[in-house]
């Protein structure tokens, strides 16, 4: 090999090295994440978690089984759902409010649509706001126990134990209307529309979090699915643990989230930033705050990379583990600390 054939087989060498030490160097970036998840096995359920799982598993059967399948397809649902979840942040000695908006488009023009909203002023910087969310319809044919009752349960929960104790910014507990298809990703969406009334009123939204999916897990090997090659790398292919996701621009509110959450929660968390085209980073609610400027994130345990029965009629409540739902409720309760108590 002559000189001047090493020196380009060294430069093509050097510069694979180069590429590989880039991509490596951006996986650990977007998955390195604060503080230590827990590992299997589980403690024991405390005292408060248990009651939780009992409350989270009533929640969740009376959405999927006693009311069922939610959209705007199916008269009458929509509306008992909403009138069910005015009763349920009432008992908590919240005051619910509705906001309507007026669909556009998706076969249901000029339709009305409604997020169910639960405020807690803030005491010291009620300007300021931190937004729960979480959708409360489903597909055509899906009771949604896990898409997406399994959160519903979980932000009434977080909103009952906030009711009695302000932080120092103002918390708003949302339920959107109309995340599923055929609104997804469109201006139809609730949580889009409700955005949307944030931005035009100049509204100060220092995050939200969005709940979409809390309910599904698997200790079994390869359960757990990923949305881009070399993802499974970093994170266990055992569908045991809750995800936190957002887009690379966030990535300061999602690490304090986690940290704060790692600090608390007996479950295993696992946190990633993300470009956001990639499948799954922005399937839910917290893409519509994207649209509008707002920092957000997702919270889910991944939907289709790990669930078989997702958007399918055999999302039914028998499936979920209400102990770990109890267990993430929990941890939630230390993010949403974090991010309003300061």
């Amino acid at each position: 090999m002559t000189g001047t054939r090493r020196i380009v087989m060294a430069a093509r060498i050097g510069f694979w090295l180069a590429i590989v030490a880039l991509l490596a160097g951006s996986v650990a970036w977007m998955t390195r994440m604060p503080g230590e998840s827990v590992s299997e096995p589980l403690a024991e359920l405390t005292s408060l978690e248990a009651r939780w799982a009992a409350r989270l598993e009533r929640d969740v059967y009376m959405l999927a089984d006693e009311i069922g399948v939610r959209n705007m397809g199916r008269p009458g649902s929509m509306t008992r759902t909403v009138e069910w979840l005015d009763e349920r942040f009432s008992e908590s000695g919240l005051r619910p409010v509705h906001h309507q908006y007026t669909l556009s488009g998706s076969g249901h023009a000029d339709a009305t649509a409604v997020n169910v909203v639960a405020e807690i002023p803030g005491s010291r910087r009620a300007d300021e706001y931190v937004i729960i969310g979480a959708h409360y319809d489903t597909v055509p044919g899906s009771p949604g126990a896990n898409d997406n009752a399994s959160a519903v349960a979980v932000l009434l929960a977080l909103a009952d134990w906030f009711s009695d104790r302000p932080q120092s910014r103002t918390l708003r507990f949302v339920a959107f209307a109309n995340e599923e298809p055929p609104f997804y990703l469109s201006a139809d969406m609730g949580s889009y529309a409700y955005a949307d009334s944030l931005r035009a009123a100049d509204e100060q939204v220092s995050a939200m979090m969005a709940l979409d999916g809390l309910g599904f897990y698997s200790t079994e090997p390869g359960s757990q699915q990923f949305p881009a090659p070399g993802l499974g790398l970093a994170y266990s292919d055992r569908a045991e643990f809750i995800a936190f996701v957002t887009r690379m621009r966030d990535r300061s509110v999602l690490t304090r989230s986690l940290g704060a959450f790692r600090r608390e929660a007996s479950i295993p968390s696992e946190g990633a930033v993300l470009p956001s085209f990639l499948p799954g980073v922005g399937w839910s609610d917290h893409w519509s705050f994207w649209q509008h400027g707002y920092p957000a994130f997702l919270v889910t345990d991944t939907l289709p990379f790990r669930d078989p029965n997702y958007h399918s009629p055999a999302d039914t409540p028998q499936r979920l583990d209400f102990e770990r739902m109890a267990r993430l409720a929990v941890g939630l309760r230390a993010v949403v600390l974090e991010l309003a108590g300061e």
